[in-house]
């Protein structure tokens, strides 16, 4: 629980902080779909760390309104959104990689679907990602160890190789474990997954600058 919650502390586009709510679940308000991204990408890493070959812990994820945008925890915060993950994450106990969103706003249904989906087999990529896999994604992402990171071919042959000698093995070890990795495969399911999500925050015109996305996970 500890390590899950250091490692959400520091996400990009948190509004309020991730609190323990109720047993082992927690709970945050996040502002874009890349938060969300980073989310299932640091679980998915966690889980790794921790040596588990499944999914550990369940993501329910709400999109609805928040009534009072000025409180200071997400404990004391109220709104649809936050009734939505609260669904999101009983649902996902049955849900394919314990992943699962729901909406308050029904026009926003098919769009959280579709989100929903890319999310799924984003962390289900992720979970079959071996330690080696993850080190070698680390090392090529200087002071992102818990993102997805770029294009391999973003990056000049020089990283690669000096990646290859910080790790001790032959670039052509580098590479086999990136494509092991599948690590253009994971950058093309983050974009598609931000996409997807920042389609269902701005799909409602009622829901306006109130939209909003609440996580919650449980073990």
């Amino acid at each position: 629980m500890e390590a899950a919650l250091a490692q959400l502390d520091t996400l990009p586009g948190l509004i309020l902080g991730f609190d323990r709510t109720a047993g082992d679940e927690f709970q945050g308000l996040l502002a874009e779909g890349s938060a969300i991204v980073e989310l299932v990408v640091r679980l998915a890493r966690l889980d790794a760390l921790s040596g588990l070959d499944d999914p550990g812990w369940r993501i329910g994820i709400g999109f609805g309104d928040v009534e009072d945008a000025a409180v200071t925890s997400t404990r004391a915060a109220r709104g649809s959104a936050y009734i939505a993950a609260r669904q999101a994450v009983v649902d996902s106990a049955r849900a394919p990689a314990y992943v699962a969103l729901r909406t308050a706003h029904p026009a926003d249904a098919d769009r959280g679907l579709e989100a929903e989906t890319a999310l799924v087999l984003l962390r289900t990529l992720l979970t079959r990602r071996t330690d080696k896999g993850w080190v070698v994604v680390d090392a090529l992402t200087p002071g992102a160890e818990d993102s997805v990171g770029v294009e391999p071919q973003d990056r000049d042959a020089a990283t690669q190789a000096q990646v290859a000698q910080q790790l001790g093995v032959s670039e052509s070890a580098v590479s086999q474990r990136l494509a092991r990795a599948l690590w253009r495969e994971g950058v093309r399911g983050a974009e598609l997954a931000t996409r997807l999500l920042d389609r269902v925050q701005a799909g409602d015109p009622q829901a306006g600058e109130q939209a909003a996305k609440t996580v919650s996970g449980g073990k």
